[in-house]
């Protein structure tokens, strides 16, 4: 959880292999991931708990085909349930931090309540702490490199090339769209306008990249 690697996908992946297909995987069915999975579905709307899903599949397809790593697939399940947490309008209008990093401290907390498993707790904070912090330099955990590639996949169509069209059909008839690009584009609106200085910001024009996103899924 972790290990570095550059944050710049083209330098951490040059040489891209073809994807394969794969099919929806189940769920992990661990005691924290249950635990996590049932607070999230009380806590998120149905196109964010869905987009949260989706973005779990797309990183575990993407982890097979791209990337050897040893990361488990509770830390990728749970990482990516609670990516969103504090973008809800109740969290949003709760702090003046930018949400990713309230969305990481409450995860942080939330783990440490469950399973008093401090490293997953850390990895999971940091990796959605820095999701939206793209770049060309630098260095990221896999954890939160991961968790990059598959939300913008998701939100702006970016790294289609890294997962099989099939794959995609597959997760996106499971986890249904619905709703989600108008959803996200409002709730980047919302925060950026009650909070200017917000992390959001440093992505130009992203509301308009959401609503303008026309990949295939």
């Amino acid at each position: 959880m972790f290990t570095a690697i550059e944050r710049d996908v083209s330098k951490a992946l040059p040489n891209p292999k073809p994807p394969t297909a794969q099919s929806v995987r189940q769920l992990p069915t661990t005691p924290i991931c249950r635990t996590i999975l049932d607070y999230v579905k009380k806590e998120l709307s149905l196109p964010v708990l869905n987009h949260s899903l989706r973005v779990y599949q797309y990183s575990l397809a993407i982890i097979k085909d791209q990337f050897d790593w040893d990361l488990s697939e509770e830390a990728v399940f749970i990482t990516c349930l609670l990516h969103d947490l504090a973008a809800t309008d109740g969290n949003i209008a709760s702090t003046k931090m930018s949400f990713e990093f309230y969305g990481g401290i409450l995860s942080h907390d939330l783990i440490m309540k469950y399973s008093n498993d401090k490293d997953l707790a850390e990895a999971v904070c940091e990796a959605i702490i820095r999701h939206q912090d793209l770049g060309e330099s630098g260095m990221i955990t896999t954890l939160g490199l991961i968790l990059q590639i598959s939300t913008i996949l998701d939100n702006v169509g970016l790294h289609m090339h890294l997962i099989h069209e099939s794959t995609l059909k597959e997760v996106n008839t499971k986890y249904s769209r619905d709703g989600w690009l108008g959803c996200f584009s409002d709730t980047i609106k919302l925060e950026t306008q009650t909070k200017p200085w917000c992390h959001t910001t440093s992505i130009e024009n992203f509301s308009e990249k959401v609503l303008s996103n026309k990949a295939k899924y």
